[in-house]
């Protein structure tokens, strides 16, 4: 009986000991993320683990890393994974100092995260972002930022500055296997007097844009005049053309109609000169005589009555 029960109890231990062993093998891997397998004696496993339950020896250790894309923050906010003042500054070419919020999202590469668990000698992707990524990120922004004056980074070249980040950080981690997704200035705060001094450039390039257009509009008013008044010009030119047409075609005609009556009138006197025979001309004498004779005097003749 006694050998029976201490078989049972060495059954049951056994039984536990399994389960334990069991719970203590099964590992979970997180949606996005894959596992990397480390044996204390063989190394690194040459295949990582997807998403999902898996069965792991004791003697093996799984580090996960992200290869989805997460998003991180160094702002003064309790936010996502900021949960204290994670804000800083930032130096200018014009020996400024700048405050900034900023936020960013990355990933692990998913083909190269072995290289990155042997370069970062087995961190977590967690303790790769808290003490290597945003040191970085941090560092890496200031280099850039080093490159311009205060008036840019707060002022109108922001957005060109965001860009140049975006692309250094690329570049900067893309040789430890991590991807910079996006990176993005949420907030940057900078001391009173260089406030004044950017809204007073601000201003003046206000101004400046104000007379640009309003010379551009002056400008555009008087090519639109000139066009108006060049239109008025050929419009008087061509009326003007057109009045001394009709005055040289009506003096034309009013010529033309001269000469047809000259002509015409020429024409009658010279049939009328044609037709005045002697006969003729001493017909109408006698038809216009009045039947008194011509009276002639002189200093030695006497005037003659020629009707005695």
């Amino acid at each position: 009986m006694k050998t029976g029960k201490v078989g049972a109890v060495f059954l049951g231990v056994i039984i536990v000991i399994a389960l334990v062993i069991c719970f203590l093998s099964l590992k979970k891997v997180p949606a996005g993320y894959v596992g990397v397998v480390y044996n204390f004696s063989t190394g690194i496993s040459d295949k990582t683990l997807s998403q999902g339950w898996h069965f792991v020896a004791p003697t093996k250790k799984v580090t996960i890393y992200s290869i989805g894309i997460e998003q991180s923050y160094l702002t003064s906010e309790d936010k996502g994974d900021s949960k204290k003042d994670e804000s800083f500054s930032i130096p200018t070419s014009d020996g400024k100092t700048v405050r900034v919020n900023l936020e960013f999202s990355y990933k692990f590469d998913s083909e190269r995260v072995a290289d990155t668990f042997i370069l970062f000698k087995g961190r977590s992707g967690e303790a790769i972002k808290d003490t290597f990524i945003k040191p970085k990120v941090i560092a890496w922004t200031q280099e850039v930022s080093a490159k311009y004056p205060v008036t840019d980074i707060f002022g109108d070249k922001r957005t060109e500055i965001n860009a140049e980040l975006d692309t250094y950080l690329k570049e900067k981690f893309l040789p430890y296997g991590i991807v910079i997704d996006t990176v993005n200035f949420t907030d940057i705060a900078v001391d009173d007097e260089t406030a004044a001094s950017i809204q007073k450039k601000v201003t003046a390039q206000q101004e400046l844009e104000l007379a640009n257009i309003e010379a551009q509009t002056a400008k555009i008013q008087a090519e639109k005049d000139k066009q108006v008044a060049l239109i008025e010009a050929e419009k008087n030119k061509e009326a003007a053309q057109i009045q001394a047409e009709q005055a040289k075609i009506k003096a034309e005609g009013e010529a033309e109609a001269k000469k047809i009556a000259a002509e015409a009138e020429a024409e009658a006197n010279k049939k009328i000169a044609d037709s005045l025979t002697p006969e003729l001309i001493e017909k109408i004498k006698y038809e216009q005589w009045n039947g008194e004779l011509p009276q002639v005097q002189g200093s030695n003749t006497p005037i003659v009555n020629m009707g005695e």
